[in-house]
């Protein structure tokens, strides 16, 4: 386990259950290389909609070898663990990082303890799209699914648990072999795993808005960022929700992933990295960011604008 430490230990997030709606998807804001001064508190501060793009995803899998997989649904995700081709293809797409849920251990086998054991029901949708859901984690309240497009061959992992090692708490980790990006955004990911993903993440408890890492094919961990719109809400009977409501989720969901981008630089993007601080420069752009939008009337536009600039920059060094 690779480890970090400095200065006086200070957590890095809290949880934050989000009761609104799915958001709608939206693309990554324009690059931006050194950090601005917030415009007015008026201005738009979400980006528009990109649609999703399936070449970020290498290696997928022919859907002759995936096909055989549909029959497992209603099955208990405990025989999905254990089905021999079910397994082959997890071994093809799950990465084989060492992942950090308690120790250190591949990512596979901290899945395995999670899902392996679950009796929750195998999910198709669609025909195609595979759920093999896991909510049985030993401990620190882990969280896991599989899910496979079987007629793309698209596979992702995910894992969910509240870290005790320093790192931001809870966390979302998503995985996959075939993505080899250097930064990645939610509305990247195909459209129905992030339908699948939400259902998923109601019903195993896990906040709509909570720090999100990818594990990607070359073995980094990166930022998944937050990209959704918390003010646009879809769908027959979707709950009203109010403009600051919305607009102080997006805030939370801005500064959340500056807290994760500098957690990640901290330990150079390793998959089963720790550290324990806060530096000096984090600690200023606080203070700063408090300072200018304390006042305003409107300060979650001005918090979001600077918590995504923050996290551009955050970024960038990290690959100079």
């Amino acid at each position: 386990m690779l480890l970090v430490c400095a200065g006086a230990v200070q957590a890095f997030a809290q949880e934050s259950p989000s009761t609104l709606p799915t958001p709608s998807q939206a693309p990554p804001a324009a690059e931006q290389t050194q950090e601005q001064a917030p415009g007015p508190a008026s201005a738009a501060v979400m980006p528009p909609a990109v649609p999703y793009d399936k070449a970020i995803f290498q290696g997928t899998l022919p859907a002759a070898q995936l096909a055989g997989l549909s029959q497992l649904a209603g099955a208990p995700a405990k025989e999905a663990m254990r089905d021999k081709q079910f397994k082959k293809a997890l071994k093809e797409f799950v990465p084989g990082s060492m992942f950090h849920y308690g120790r250190d251990m591949p990512l596979r086998e901290a899945l395995d303890m999670v899902i392996g054991d679950s009796r929750a029901p195998v999910q198709l949708r669609e025909g195609r799209y595979l759920l093999v859901p896991g909510a049985s984690g030993p401990y620190l309240r882990g969280r896991a699914f599989v899910w496979l497009d079987l007629q793309d061959g698209i596979g992702l992992a995910g894992f969910f648990f509240h870290p005790t090692n320093g790192e931001p708490t809870p966390t979302l980790v998503v995985a996959s072999r075939q993505v080899k990006e250097q930064t990645l955004e939610m509305g990247q990911l195909p459209p129905a795993f992030a339908e699948d993903l939400a259902q998923w993440s109601a019903g195993a408890g896990v906040p709509q808005i909570t720090t999100r890492y990818f594990i990607t094919g070359l073995d980094k961990r990166i930022l998944l960022q937050h990209d959704e719109d918390y003010c646009t809400a879809y769908g027959p009977g979707a709950a009203a929700v109010t403009s600051a409501d919305c607009m102080e989720s997006n805030a939370e969901a801005a500064e959340i992933d500056v807290t994760a981008a500098y957690y990640l630089d901290q330990i150079h993007y390793a998959t089963n990295g720790t550290a324990w601080m806060i530096g000096p420069d984090q600690q200023a752009w606080i203070v700063l960011r408090n300072s200018t939008c304390g006042g305003l009337a409107d300060p979650f536009a001005c918090r979001i604008r600077m918590a995504r600039q923050r996290t551009v920059v955050i970024l960038h060094r990290s690959r100079r």
